[in-house]
């Protein structure tokens, strides 16, 4: 009993065996003990709370952030014991923040499970009691046979157990999990293939053992046993038997299969992204900066109740006559009292800590967000595509890059392949108008004429059309073309479908050449040479895998010969040939790579009868095993490939994408390092890294390839650095294969990072998935600690892109893995660009900006508090309303600095891509640095020091506090207790925190003026309609009439112009002189009004020293209240910038004149 509960609390959960039985159609064994294995049932479930759970569960995620947890501490310290200050001051902002998130995080739940009800809610038709039942996809059970019709999605993962075809094969597209569109086909076993019909279906009696569920969409292990006239037949199961949940069944009439894996233990359910863990550094800097404010309130609150009890050491201040103690309050404990007082200090200060930062963060991060996606010059028109933000909390890390490293194929390169070149027999081929043409020869024959071919030659191109997984698909042409296949009278054109890019050009070429793979019925493939057609009967496939490098399938030709074809890397065949001219080949597959062509080659090996069977049954036993299947596989290919007889090498070339070798050059202009990290082989890398600008023919190409062992790798290391000491080049650049860098990495991980750090560009080639996820963690991970992004296109880039500071998925032809495991997701490598250097450079002023000015701005509206204590002999007295000490953050502040961080822009986007070298500035995170916070820090105490003592002089003159809190001056008499003192501090500080930010904003929008006067005008009237009016429902009402009164004083409107000109002038004068005197590269290339004579349009914070003051404050009230129009700007630089040398020709996606430069 003990051990059901923990079981069910989930402290001790059940032993789970590595395989499950399933039943089909769920006929359990009526004979001996016999437990039925619990599974998952079919409800996908992708929501996070339920309606039970929502509240208590979203509360304990919130309060799991410190900001939150501190502010509940302090609303529980004010319930608990007597605080200077009501518990709604802390309660009522707690409340919103808390009320704010739980709303959206509500709602995107809610979302959520809408869309679950709609999936689990599909009709679906299930096998039950011999007849076709139709119930809802969350009622599907494991071992229930479903029927899935054409165009429909699989509700669960099913083994397929028979189609409308007799071969029990059937078409998928698995576009929604991968995002491969092309046709792949799948299979039924022979024994569960005839079952077509229901009542056929009924009457199967079969098991399938298979491994338990697992997230890898490629991998399953599993076999089934069917027992027909009391024989029990045992089949391997593998990929080619699973229909996924969430592929789309496409021309195939009907399948019908059994369920296997349900609900979220199917492999997309387990597939799902978990939100990204990643923190940006912003968000780090803001936490340090809460913690060094942490400790400010601490010091506060210590140092008002040590003043406080040495104040009270004299008897006249401990117990005045005013206010004489009870005599439970004189034996009351010390300490208890000591603490009483520190809380309460720690109460009436703790708003230096700003709650309502991190949901103006989360605000700004998640509106600015959408400025990705609405950008037209990030949309490719050609795929229909535009960019995706895949999680928010990153975009200020785009504005901080400093490493890139990149996939080739199909990020760099089109991933269009196009058949260029081959080696057959040691003979270089090229083709030429669709014929096979011998290099340095020219097609002289006429059109028509079918080409002498020796065998050779033609067992090179039979292996090619062969040795594949294409399928095709025959359609009716809308047009009249030429046809491909005769069915019944019609005409169809028939389309070529692969997995790989390399493979369909190469059928297709072969096509071209007169040797066309027709098709694929069954065990039957079929090819027309020269137009006559042959049939090959497919034995085995051995599927590609990125250990071995290679794939082969084995064949019987219609003579009855058993032959295997195989290609792949040249590192992966040449090793295992015997014959045929390797030293030719391997010659003819340097020069291709030289070229920048994808090389593959081909060889070949035929078995005799009895090593045929040996093959066989060796495969059976393999694929057939539950255990160490994969491992016993592995073991059994390499024994099938070897001996072989190479045949040739093939040259496949793979376009350039547009504008990448000027987004290369922009990011080196940023100051930015791109690594090349890449499968291919070193040559084929080496060229396309020449073409595409990463290396230059100038540069100072240092290698660590071929390297054998640890001492020898360390030597070259050695050597390398010391060239680059010795060496008076400009630039180096670094290529690495897979092997040494395995070597570098295991024990001289110091002197490889010391060599790459000095090398501008690094070549990394032969690269496996994981060793590009660990060159990422060396880089990120050094003691720099350097902003890392990753940017690929394929599931092989998928553990790079999660490993990096910022993950780029490029979307491409290779699927959709690396996309849906992305950050953010792009068309095409040229957007990059615009995507760090403008987007990135925008989010990070901003929200850098919003940061530092959210501390200023309370330690302004706290300090006048701490000075305050001072003036009443620390007696905990509050200086501002309860109102306005709640209002502060939530309504007086809080929208200007939110639109600032939407819109503000230093410098136009067509700027900041024409002038990369601005990136720099704004580099290692400049603006959150110490000294920038110190800064802001410094300036907060400094206004408050002047808000307060201005004040206080400015009103506390010649006047005599009468005993009712009015001050009596000669012929009038004007409320001036220590509310009309608040208020006018409170009155002050808004208006000045909220021009300051004026003044730091450069792009005003018709929405900037609308908060920034609107929030000192809603002030104002919220004042006035508060203190003008007694609310029934306030208990005291101690601000009656005071903004009134505070207003009709000339004294006090002059002394509100004053202070408010006092803090914001020298920080106007800081400006200007900063600007002419030291300005930076940013500030050099900000837009200036079309007339001369003015520096700078958008900012109110410099002008022309050539204009008279008045006359500049003329127009500076002009630039403030009028909307500016693009016609009136243009946009300069001075010819002595350092950075403007060829800047101007990078990515200029609009008519800026570059000229100008």
């Amino acid at each position: 009993m003990l051990r059901w509960i923990r079981q069910q609390l989930g402290f001790d959960p059940p032993h789970q065996s590595d395989t499950r039985t399933v039943y089909i159609a769920n006929r359990f064994p009526q004979h001996g003990h016999y437990t039925p294995q619990k599974f998952a049932d079919n409800r996908i479930i992708s929501s996070k709370y339920t309606i039970w759970n929502f509240v208590p569960k979203n509360l304990f995620e919130q309060f799991r952030r410190i900001a939150n947890f501190y502010f509940l501490i302090i609303f529980l310290v004010q319930l608990m014991i007597d605080t200077p200050t009501s518990p709604v001051t802390s309660g009522l902002p707690l409340f919103f923040v808390i009320t704010v998130t739980a709303i959206k995080q509500g709602y995107e739940d809610w979302l959520r499970h809408k869309a679950d009800n709609e999936v689990n809610g599909a009709p679906v038709f299930v096998v039950r009691s011999g007849s076709l039942v139709q119930t809802r996809s969350k009622n599907i059970r494991v071992g229930d046979i479903v029927r899935v019709a054409k165009d429909e999605t699989f509700p669960a993962d099913l083994v397929l157990l028979s189609s409308e075809r007799d071969e029990g094969t059937c078409h998928i597209t698995t576009a929604s999990l991968d995002g491969e569109t092309n046709l792949k086909t799948h299979f039924a076993v022979p024994e569960t293939a005839v079952s077509q019909t229901v009542s056929k279906l009924e009457a199967l009696q079969a098991v399938v053992e298979c491994q338990q569920p697992e997230p890898d969409l490629y991998r399953f292990i599993g076999r089934i046993t069917v027992s027909q006239q009391g024989e029990e037949i045992v089949r391997p199961l593998g990929p080619e038997n699973l229909l996924l949940r969430g592929a789309r069944l496409k021309n195939t009439k009907e399948i019908f299969g059994v369920a296997v894996y349900t609900g979220m233990e199917s492999k997309m359910a387990l597939n799902y992204k978990c939100k990204s863990q990643k923190r940006s550094a912003v968000e780090k800097s803001m936490n340090t900066f809460l913690i060094i404010y942490l400790g400010i309130l601490l010091f506060e609150a210590i140092l008002s109740t040590i003043l406080k009890y040495a104040w009270q050491s004299e008897p006249k201040w401990d117990e005045p006559f005013y206010n004489r103690k009870t005599e439970q309050e004189r034996n009351s404990s010390q300490i208890l009292k000591f603490i009483s007082d520190f809380l309460a200090f720690l109460v009436l200060y703790n708003f230096i800590i700003p709650i309502s930062l991190y949901v103006t963060v989360e605000m700004q991060k998640f509106l600015g967000s959408f400025f990705i996606g609405w950008d037209l010059d990030l949309y490719h028109i050609e795929s229909d595509q535009k960019a995706q933000v895949n999680t928010s909390d990153l975009n200020e890390e785009l504005g901080q890059v400093e490493y890139v490293f990149t996939d080739k194929t199909g990020t760099l390169t089109e991933n269009e392949m196009h058949f260029r070149e081959c080696s057959i027999n040691g003979v270089k081929f090229q083709e030429i108008n669709g014929k096979l043409v011998p290099e340095g020869m020219t097609d002289d024959a006429p059109d028509g004429c079918m080409p002498l071919l020796s065998t050779e030659e033609e067992l090179f191109l039979k292996a090619v059309s062969l040795c594949h997984t294409v399928q095709i698909n025959y359609e009716e042409p809308d047009c009249v073309c030429d046809s491909f296949y005769q069915a019944n009278g019609v005409s169809l054109q028939m389309e070529y479908y692969a997995s790989s890019p390399d493979e369909k050009a190469l059928v297709e070429a072969m096509k071209r050449m007169g040797v066309a793979f027709t098709g694929n019925n069954g065990e039957i493939m079929e090819i027309k040479t020269f137009g006559k057609s042959e049939r090959f009967k497919l034995l085995h496939v051995l599927e590609f895998d990125a250990d071995r490098r290679r794939m082969s399938v084995i064949l019987q030709t219609p003579t009855g010969e058993k032959v295997l074809f195989t290609k792949g890397a040249e590192s992966s065949i040449f090793p295992h040939a015997k014959s045929g001219e390797v030293d030719k080949t391997r010659l003819h597959v340097d020069e291709f790579a030289l070229k920048g062509l994808r090389t593959l080659v081909v060889a070949c090996r035929r078995f005799s009868a009895a090593e045929y069977e040996e093959v066989d049954r060796r495969l059976h036993e393999a694929r057939t095993a539950l255990q160490q299947r994969e491992e016993r596989l592995a073991e059994v290919f390499s024994f099938i490939e070897k001996d072989l007889e190479l045949l040739g090498a093939t040259g496949v070339e793979d376009k350039l994408q547009e504008k990448v070798q000027e987004t290369i050059e922009a990011l080196r202009l940023a100051g930015i390092k791109v690594w090349v990290l890449t499968g291919d082989k070193h040559e084929t890398a080496v060229s396309v890294s020449l073409s595409c600008g990463h290396f230059h023919r100038t540069m100072n190409i240092l290698e660590l390839v071929q390297q054998k062992s640890d001492s020898e790798c360390a030597e070259q290391l050695r050597q390398l650095a010391r060239r680059i000491r010795e060496d008076h080049v400009i630039q180096h650049g670094l290529v690495v294969d897979g092997a040494s860098l395995s070597l570098a990495l295991r024990q001289h991980e110091r002197l490889f990072m010391d060599v790459c750090r000095s090398c501008s560009a690094v070549l990394c080639c032969r690269m496996a998935p994981l060793q590009k996820a660990k060159v990422v963690r060396l880089i990120k991970t050094c003691p720099e600690k350097p902003i890392t992004l990753a940017v690929g296109d394929g599931a092989n880039d998928v553990s790079m892109i999660q490993e990096a500071n910022v993950g780029i998925g490029i979307m491409g032809k290779e699927g959709r893995q690396a996309v849906r495991n992305s950050d953010y997701a792009i068309a095409r490598f040229k957007f990059l660009a615009k995507l760090l250097l403008v987007h990135g450079h925008f989010y990070y002023i901003r929200i850098a900006t919003l940061v530092q000015y959210f501390f200023y701005k309370n330690v302004c509206f706290i300090t006048p508090q701490f000075l305050y204590q001072f003036f009443c002999l620390f007696s905990q007295q509050t200086l501002y309303d309860s109102v306005y000490l709640t209002l502060y953050n939530i309504c007086f502040t809080s929208l200007p600095v939110l639109v600032y961080s939407l819109f503000e822009q230093l410098v136009h986007p067509h700027v900041l891509q024409n002038k990369p070298a601005l990136y720099r500035d704004i580099s290692k995170n400049s603006l959150l640095s110490f000294r920038t916070f110190l800064y802001w820090t410094l300036l907060g105490f400094c206004h408050a020091f002047v808000f307060f003592f201005g004040s206080y002089i400015l009103m506390g003159e010649d006047t005599s506090l009468m005993g009712n809190g009015q001050i009596l001056r000669a012929n009038r008499q004007l409320m001036f207790g220590n509310w009309t003192f608040g208020t006018l501090v409170f009155t002050v500080m808004v208006i000045t925190v909220t021009l300051k930010l004026a003044l730091e904003t450069h792009f005003w929008t018709w929405m900037n003026h609308f908060v920034t006067w609107g929030s000192i005008a809603f002030y104002f009237i919220f004042s006035l309609f508060y203190g003008g009016i007694i609310w029934p429902f306030l208990h005291t009402q101690d601000m009656y009439f005071v903004f009134v009164q505070l207003l009709s004083s000339g004294s006090a409107w002059f002394a509100i112009i004053i202070i408010v000109i006092t803090c914001l002038f020298p920080d106007v004068i800081k400006k200007v002189f900063y600007r002419h005197l030291r300005p930076t590269s940013t500030q050099k290339s900000q837009p200036i009004e079309a007339y001369p004579g003015t520096s700078c349009m958008d900012s109110a914070c410099c002008f022309s020293s050539r204009k008279d003051w008045r006359e500049w404050l003329g127009q500076l009230v002009e630039r403030v209240m009028i909307r500016y129009g693009p016609g009136r700007v243009t946009r300069w630089w001075r010819d002595s910038d350092p950075f403007c040398s060829n800047d101007q020709r990078i990515l200029t996606h609009s008519p800026v004149e570059a000229t100008r430069c």
